[in-house]
């Protein structure tokens, strides 16, 4: 009620499906970021949104060039699909150049790219890799190329995009990052044709994204302390991504963590690490999900740790990677 009254009513079934205020103020944002705009919908968050860009672009059997190690989720999609996953490997600047053009030598059809924040290494693509893989991805009229970018408001590095290098393809920002994963809505640019697609797509299935929850968005967007509590959570994750990150260093450990929440720890072992870990109180996400060729690994997740967590998590996973004795419990 209270957002009908400062904004106006739902819509109903014969609405547009996005709103006019939120596709401006999403124009905004994203032109403020450098990527272009003019045409643009909303999806049910941006793993729905990679959903429909695939499912409309592609058919089963063709192959996706994704981050390697990457997103746990999108490796199930692709394989839900039907599609096959060509690993890229990926630095603390993005997915590789070398990597991208090795894909793309093996038939990739799709190339889905994290643009901050990449899940689970912490990777952010860099205005150097983004001149690079501008150029080699030049003109390819045989490819889809998907930019997400989840992390949106709460990273802490410039966006450097790719969008509008090729003939077809798509920006995804989520609002689940930075305002609560329950806020289900993403927004999603891209050339007229592929945006066309997933809004026709979605128009005979789900129909729309609430005008209810695209209205709650909008409010967020225009709250100045909202805006500010988004800032002052990017900052917060920054300190103790990076207080866990130089803890591990000071105890001899390598670990990546340029930006978002998560930290990647290469390790020998991935179960004996979690096992290890486990058994000395601390819970951390194996590896083994999130990659397709790529070495070995853990994943930490930092939200849900205090500044007094980091040093001792540090000690222990130490202690995890080079372990004096046998016989963990069951």
């Amino acid at each position: 009620a209270a957002l009908a009254a400062e904004i106006g009513p739902p819509g109903g079934y014969a609405a547009s499906a996005v709103l006019p205020e939120l596709a401006a103020a999403a124009r905004d944002r994203l032109a403020a970021d450098g990527v272009p705009a003019e045409e643009i919908t909303v999806t049910g968050g941006a793993l729905d949104g990679i959903e429909r860009l695939l499912a409309a672009h592609l058919r089963p059997g063709d192959a996706v060039a994704v981050e390697d190690p990457g997103w746990a989720n999108l490796l199930d999609l692709v394989a839900a699909l039907g599609l096959r996953a060509i690993g890229v490997p990926v630095d603390e600047e993005g997915p590789t150049e070398p990597g991208v053009r090795a894909a793309l030598a093996a038939g990739a059809r799709a190339l889905v790219v994290t643009s901050r924040a990449q899940n689970p290494t912490g990777a952010a693509v860099s205005a150097g890799r983004a001149d690079a893989l501008r150029t080699l991805l030049a003109g390819r009229a045989d490819l889809l190329l998907i930019e997400d970018d989840h992390a949106a408001e709460l990273a802490r590095v410039p966006l450097h995009p790719l969008a509008g290098v090729t003939p077809a393809w798509a920006f995804v920002r989520s609002v689940s990052k930075p305002y609560g994963p329950d806020l289900r809505l993403a927004v999603l640019a891209g050339d007229e044709a592929t945006v066309a697609r997933v809004a026709g797509r979605a128009r005979v299935g789900a129909g729309w994204v609430s005008t209810v929850l695209q209205r709650l968005v909008l409010a967020l967007w225009r709250d100045p302390d909202a805006a500010d509590l988004v800032r002052r959570a990017g900052e917060s994750y920054e300190r103790r991504r990076d207080g866990l990150v130089e803890a591990l260093a000071a105890h001899g450990v390598s670990a990546h963590g340029r930006t978002g929440i998560n930290v990647w720890i290469p390790v020998p072992d991935e179960t004996l690490a979690v096992t290890a870990l486990r058994d000395a109180g601390w819970s951390v996400a194996p590896g083994a999900p999130h990659r397709i060729a790529a070495g070995p690994g853990v994943r930490i997740t930092v939200s849900s740790l205090d500044q007094a967590d980091l040093d001792p998590l540090a000690g222990a996973v130490a202690r995890a990677l080079r372990p004096t004795a046998t016989g963990f419990t069951a």
